[in-house]
């Protein structure tokens, strides 16, 4: 089976997410759109020089929105991280909603029929504007979300546990920002929750907390962007699409109770959003997660307002 992949915007994370599909042969046909020609053409130049030493090739395709057609996904990459540098995604909203009206005109036009993967931040409100400026299906408008977020609490965990973070399991849920938590009574360790794990350690599960939801500062503080973890997720959950494998991801997804995009486990497969999940949170944790999506709702309108 074929697969065609359009990516927008071509900066750190875009052209990051375009190398790792390329590398991995997740993708035959590739389109590339970005407002700045010359940088979008050195890299499309580059990673068609790359391919003599691969063992996949792709096609690519540069700043054509007709092509988008037949996509199976399209990524959505734009942005201006440097307006985060306060520490909040929602400085990007002002910027980013200035020019995703045209980019979903010219999706939209393009008679596109599949999957958005929305990155662009704030992304539970971006993924929003994409599904009801593009008309598809909620469904098929999914955000990265906190699969980033739960990626570095694996990480963090994993640490001070000493295991893979893949041998832990849990999430992060919310806005993929500020208001989002830790879901500490989904976490557990080799099958052993880690609210009992912890008390014998020398750290508290409270500690974690701001090094999980301040990572992504740590890391643009380091080089002023981020780009390989949410590269990572974003080919994770086109891969997940692509194959149809129907997993549990913690993605940003439109949840009716709450009334807005933000992130909860859901079956995620080629259709999208198969099934959405129910968590047995505790009450705190259902406070916090309520207080999440009123936070991602009061900052949209008051921009919006």
């Amino acid at each position: 089976m074929s697969h065609k992949v359009g990516i927008i915007g071509d900066g750190h994370v875009g052209s990051t997410v375009a190398h790792q599909l390329i590398i991995a042969g997740l993708v035959d046909d590739l389109v590339l759109i970005d407002v700045n020609e010359a940088k979008l053409a050195s890299d499309a130049l580059d990673f068609e020089d790359a391919m003599a030493n691969l063992n996949h090739h792709t096609n690519i395709i540069s700043n054509d929105y007709a092509a988008l057609k037949d996509a199976d996904v399209i990524i959505s990459a734009f942005g201006n991280i440097a307006l985060e540098a306060g520490g909040d995604r929602f400085a990007e909203l002002r910027y980013n909603k200035e020019r995703i009206g045209a980019i979903a005109t010219a999706i939209k036009q393009s008679g596109f029929n599949g999957i958005i993967i929305a990155i662009t931040n704030p992304v539970d409100v971006i993924t929003s504007m994409y599904q009801e400026l593009t008309g598809l299906p909620k469904k098929h408008v999914i955000g990265t979300g906190t699969l980033l977020d739960t990626a570095r609490m694996k990480r963090a965990v994993g640490k001070r546990m000493g295991v893979d973070p893949r041998s832990v399991q849990g999430f992060n849920l919310g806005e993929h920002g500020n208001s989002q938590f830790t879901a500490w009574s989904t976490v557990k360790v080799l099958e052993r929750p880690i609210i009992e794990l912890a008390q014998n350690q020398p750290w508290k599960l409270e500690d974690l907390n701001e090094e999980i939801k301040f990572g992504g500062q740590t890391v643009y503080k380091g080089k002023q962007y981020t780009n390989y973890a949410i590269a990572a997720a974003a080919t994770r959950l086109l891969e997940v699409v692509q194959s149809d494998a129907r997993a549990e991801m913690p993605v940003s997804n439109y949840r009716q109770e709450y009334g807005t995009y933000l992130s909860y486990p859901a079956i995620v497969g080629r259709d999208g959003i198969i099934q959405t999940l129910d968590l047995a949170l505790t009450e705190e944790e259902e406070q916090q997660l309520r207080h999440s999506a009123e936070t991602i709702k009061a900052k949209a309108a008051k921009e919006f307002n």
